[in-house]
């Protein structure tokens, strides 16, 4: 089997002890972005699987964006990351 050389970790263990990998971020071409991968990504950086420059890159994302993303996350939890329930976490 080959391996792809990638740079940093191959897979990283999360809190609740998962294992995630850099198979579960999503594609690089991802246009359609639902709560479950904007999280996939947040996480990813926050354990050190990808570098947040790289995902900022990769996803073609501001960094305003991404860290409205985090600060989502870190407030409310992942379920703020859904554009239904945005409005609900939004300050005024």
């Amino acid at each position: 089997m080959y391996l792809r050389k990638v740079d940093g970790p191959r897979s990283v263990t999360l809190a609740d002890g998962t294992v995630m990998t850099q198979a579960d971020l999503p594609p690089a071409n991802t246009r359609r972005w639902v709560a479950s991968r904007k999280a996939a990504v947040v996480r990813g950086v926050a354990y050190g699987l990808i570098p947040q420059g790289e995902a900022l890159k990769r996803y073609s994302l501001s960094e305003d964006e991404f860290q409205a993303w985090v600060k989502a996350v870190s407030e409310y939890g992942e379920e703020a990351l859904k554009t239904t329930t945005l409005q609900k976490y939004r300050q005024p």
